[in-house]
């Protein structure tokens, strides 16, 4: 998905701007998400690709929204973050692009793994909505 910087700006807050477009992170224990507990299907806010389910949710203690796995491996890409002196793996939104957070090998349950999210790059829609 191609868009420009300007029509990035138009669709996203500032917020969602600085997380999806310059990989920044939101505040831990701030966001909408971090300890949500309804059931629903979490879409990119960036363009509304299904990313994650409430199924796969759990509550890493970390103060932002923890997966265990993306709902479609097809949707969610993976790359090297070396920035702010670290070595982690960032994740990706395929569709557009847009930064999601970072993916760590401390998980819950068969995958071991943790999708740690900022609820500003996500949506949320309700089961039965």
């Amino acid at each position: 998905m191609e868009r420009t910087d300007d029509e990035w700006r138009a669709i996203l807050t500032p917020e969602q701007y600085t997380v999806l477009r310059q990989q920044g992170t939101e505040a831990p224990f701030t966001g909408a998400y971090w300890d949500d507990h309804a059931p629903g299907m979490y879409h990119c806010a960036g363009c509304g690709t299904p990313l994650f389910s409430s199924d796969d949710k759990f509550d890493s203690g970390t103060g932002w929204p923890s997966f265990t796995r993306p709902v479609e491996d097809d949707n969610v890409g993976a790359r090297e973050d070396s920035s702010h002196g670290m070595r982690r793996i960032e994740v990706v939104c395929k569709a557009c692009g847009g930064h999601l957070g970072h993916v760590f090998p401390d998980g819950p349950g068969p995958s071991g793994m943790r999708y740690c999210i900022n609820s500003c790059s996500l949506t949320r829609e309700e089961v039965g909505a």
